[in-house]
């Protein structure tokens, strides 16, 4: 009986807790967690709602269009295998120049949108299923397939998961990246197989070695058009005879054996813990994340419907889930620069800031992606985040040295040093209006602490800090690393 009376206390708290307006902590703790950071007055719009209703906005938004147009090149033609090996010497060297030159590109336009978007929840799903459906340029080469499968990542992020799965198993950058193209009757690959269940579906221990042989021969075929830089199948390359992958035979294909995936439980389970790891701490919660698959799976894989009940969850607002994930680059350098409200020139150069910390957009270490976590910090990147947080906030004191170096003459080694004279002259041209924005939030230590931090300080400020120095002395705490 007292069990089932503390029980009832524990769901009449909660229940009160989530229709209660979410108050300016709670408000911050969700928008920096949905999105990257937030400058005062939207945290204060926020704090007014309740946790649905606050959810339920962030999800409205999602909606809109991106606002900044790609580079013209995405319309181009991919060149063909066959073209590239007619090329001479000269003309392979220039087309490897122009890719690398249209890569960066390629990251300073999904950059722009990052700072400028107008639904930061978006972007951070589109980045979230970059790290799970892994290409990269290094290997894919072509840029325009890493944009059209950033734009398939768009399409789906919020979507049907089973659709997405379907889809993004045909894209060319995919088939290219996971050697599927190669993928024939009688000599199956199996790395498409391979990560499907291991790093997209089930993961490890959920499957076997077999399963993998037979669901590869499901995807024989499975190939793109390298004329067309589109997703081809090739009957006569395709494996038509029976195949068992997870205890079900038959005369499966490769959207039958997706399918056969999909109606696994640990599947919703594994998405919703990737969810988990990304929104909440480093070690999932089991019972609320079969809670959570259990409704994302009864929604049909709907990704908004799973998001929304762990956003909505009293696990996210738990205070000992405060300051418990490391910012990514991405969170450190957008963030910084959407929170503190920076008005900026050309970010593209920015991406390169991203590499040096360890993220480089379009091109994840490996198959399975930026690890994250603790992994983001080292002596290193640690000591280069510090320096960056140094020279954004010191940019108008620095602004001349800045200029005198941007104007120095690049040294010799092509687009990546071409990038380093362009970060000089952004940084040159970035401004931040200090008084402006510490009158938005309020002005006094304590306030501030409370919005920039998501914890107390590890260095306590000293009597009588003011104005940017809090800010300076704020942004270099080590604390300002979490979220």
């Amino acid at each position: 009986m007292k069990r089932l009376f503390s029980a009832l206390i524990v769901v009449v708290v909660s229940g009160a807790a989530a229709a209660a307006p979410l108050g300016f902590d709670d408000a911050r703790h969700l928008l920096t967690r949905s999105s990257y950071a937030a400058p005062p007055a939207e945290i204060e719009r926020f704090a007014r709602l309740t946790r649905e209703q606050a959810v339920d906005r962030l999800l409205s938004w999602t909606g809109k269009p991106r606002i900044t147009p790609p580079p013209v090149w995405v319309r181009e033609p991919v060149v063909s295998g066959q073209r590239f090996r007619e090329m001479t010497v000269e003309e392979r060297q220039a087309f490897q120049r122009t890719n690398v030159t249209r890569g960066l590109e390629l990251r300073g336009w999904w950059l722009q949108e990052m700072v400028t978007t107008p639904s930061p929840l978006t972007e951070k799903m589109v980045l979230f299923w970059h790290n799970h459906f892994v290409s990269s340029q290094q290997k894919v080469r072509q840029p325009q397939y890493l944009y059209r499968q950033n734009v398939l990542l768009r399409e789906h992020a919020l979507g049907n998961f089973g659709v997405f799965l379907h889809a993004i198993a045909r894209d060319p950058a995919m088939v290219i990246y996971l050697d599927n193209a190669s993928n024939r009757k009688g000599q199956p690959n199996e790395n498409f197989a391979r990560e499907v269940m291991e790093l997209f579906t089930l993961g490890e221990g959920h499957y076997t070695e077999r399963d993998i042989k037979e669901a590869a021969r499901a995807f024989t075929g499975w190939s793109i058009d390298g004329e067309k830089g589109e997703f081809l199948f090739r009957p006569l390359a395709h494996d038509d005879g029976v195949k068992t992958v997870l205890g079900r035979t038959g005369n499966f294909d490769g959207d039958a054996v997706l399918d056969i995936l999909l109606a696994q439980p640990q599947t919703a389970e594994f998405i919703v813990r990737k969810l988990w790891r990304e929104f909440v701490s480093p070690e999932p919660d089991a019972v609320e994340v079969r809670r959570i698959a259990g409704v994302f799976r009864d929604s049909r894989y709907d990704v908004r419907v799973a998001l929304r009940a762990l956003l909505t969850s009293d696990a996210f607002y738990a205070p000992q889930y405060r300051a418990t994930l490391v910012k990514s680059p991405v969170d450190l350098v957008v963030g910084t620069l959407r929170q503190f409200q920076f008005t900026t020139g050309d970010v593209q150069p920015f991406a390169l800031t991203l590499a040096q910390l360890g993220q480089n957009l379009f091109s994840p270490p490996n198959v399975k992606g930026w690890p994250g976590g603790e992994a983001w910090i080292n002596s290193t990147t640690l000591l280069a985040r510090k320096q960056f947080l140094d020279r954004l906030f010191r940019a108008e004191e620095l602004r001349p040295a800045i200029m005198m170096a941007a104007s120095a003459p690049p040294a010799k080694g092509g687009p990546v040093n071409d990038m380093r004279q362009r970060l000089l002259r952004a940084m040159a041209e970035i401004q931040f209006d200090s008084q402006r924005w510490l009158q938005q939030a309020g002005g006094e230590s304590a306030q501030l602490q409370r919005l920039v931090l998501a914890m107390a300080p590890q260095h306590p400020l000293p009597q009588g800090t003011e104005g940017m120095d809090v800010i300076r002395r704020l942004t270099q705490d080590p604390v300002y690393q979490l979220k």
